[in-house]
Order: structure tokens, then C-alpha cells, then sequence
């Protein structure tokens, strides 16, 4: 089962080559693309030469364009299986085998990489962690223990057929409920995360919290009378 491994990355020189060669020693057979979203700070020279596709944005044009590109480009390499990873090193790459299990055994369509909300996770983001899983759980009628990963696999099926709004952090929001609307079963797996330890994050506080909240006000319905 081929899989395309996608890692969006902006100003992640300092992590972007460490990511890529974890995800290679972990899935060796996975084809490797990086979306140099705009950098300055030679993010695409670090990802380049390392057995990667690159695809270079002249100009920085948000996460959700950079996977958005990303995606596409795995669909037309034949990619069977898509895993979506950050470039700032938060999330391990040897987990990958754990995300596609799920897939692998056809239980899922779009496995999650769940984080913890305890200690560890900074406690400005454990509301909103909690609150928009909770509001994606009332919305796709399936629970869902981490709305805003971005470690994230799934089947071509998805890739082909879910294709939301937004070119910045409100994709992924968009991409996990149309995913939800549109039936595909997702499954949620437990994965460790490591906060402080990569590039610095890049999520506007103000501009993407109102996009995110854009992202699931289009299903106030759903949020109102839950899943039919």
C-alpha cells in the first residue's frame, strides 16, 4: 500500500531535515514530500537532497495552501495512503506506523494523532483543544479526541473526495468536518507530543482562532440537533 508522507513546513530550517530523516527510517518505502510554504530561512535547502520531493510557494500562503499543494501532488504520485506531519518536530515521526495501523486493518479512513491535555500541553490550548473535539464529536457523530492535529493519515478515498475551504490553520478544521459530514469513520490514536522543543508556531492568535471559528460555525446545525 503506497504512502505519501506530507510535511508542510515555513521558517523550520532548524527541524525540517531531523523530521525527514525519522520519517524515512521509520517508513522507508514511504515517498517523502516537503512544502517549503515561503520560507526565508532556508527550510527548502534543508529539505532538499535528502531523497524528498520539494515543492517551493514563492511567497508564504499559509498551512492549509501548503497542504493543500502537498496533497495533490501525493494523489498523482499514486499515493494509496496519505500521512500529513508537522515540520517543527512536535510530533514523532516513529508513530507513523501507529496512525496507519487502523487504516491498514480497514477500521478507518482518517486516523488522528490525539494529544494528551495534561501537564504537558500548554494550558492556553487545553480549552480550546477540548472544545473544538468536543464540537467535532456533536458534528460528525463520532468521537474525536484531538480536532486540531496535524498529524493526521488517511485513505486516497479522503484525499480524493474532501477538499475544503481555507488556506490557513482553518483547513484542517474544514478538512476533519467535511470528513465527519461526508461519513468517512475516523479513529482517534493516542500519540506523545513535544511542546517548546521545535520551530516556534506560526498560529496567528487572533486571525486563526476567528478562522477556526468560522471553520465550525458552518455547522451550528449540527452543533444545535447533533448528528442525524
Amino acid at each position: 500500500m503506497p504512502v505519501v508522507v506530507v510535511i508542510p513546513a515555513y521558517q523550520a530550517a532548524a527541524t525540517i531535515r531531523d523530521v525527514i530523516t525519522r520519517a524515512q527510517a521509520t517508513v522507508p518505502s514511504a515517498q517523502i514530500i516537503v512544502v517549503d510554504d515561503g520560507s526565508s530561512d532556508g527550510t527548502g535547502d534543508e529539505g532538499r537532497g535528502t531523497g524528498t520531493t520539494l515543492i517551493t510557494h514563492p511567497r508564504n500562503r499559509g498551512k492549509g495552501a501548503a497542504l493543500r499543494s502537498g496533497i495533490r501532488e501525493a494523489t498523482a504520485r499514486g499515493a494509496a495512503v496519505v500521512v500529513t506531519i508537522d515540520a517543527d518536530a512536535q510530533h514523532p515521526p516513529e508513530e507513523i506506523p501507529r496512525l496507519l495501523q487502523p487504516i491498514l486493518e480497514g477500521r478507518s479512513d482518517l486516523v488522528l494523532g490525539a494529544r494528551q491535555r495534561d501537564h504537558a500541553m500548554p494550558v492556553s490550548r487545553r480549552f480550546t483543544n477540548w472544545l473544538s473535539a468536543t464540537l467535532a464529536s456533536r458534528i460528525g457523530g463520532q468521537p474525536v479526541r484531538d480536532a486540531q492535529t496535524g498529524f493526521r493519515a488517511f485513505t486516497r478515498a479522503v484525499a480524493e473526495r474532501v477538499q475544503p475551504e481555507g488556506d490557513r490553520y482553518e483547513y484542517e478544521a474544514n478538512f476533519l468536518l467535511d470528513a465527519l459530514r461526508g461519513g468517512f469513520r475516523v479513529v482517534s490514536v493516542d500519540v506523545p507530543t513535544i511542546y517548546g522543543g521545535g520551530a516556534r508556531s506560526h498560529f496567528r492568535a487572533w486571525g486563526d482562532t476567528w478562522r477556526m471559528a468560522r471553520a465550525f460555525a458552518r455547522h451550528a446545525g449540527r452543533i444545535v440537533a447533533g448528528a442525524t
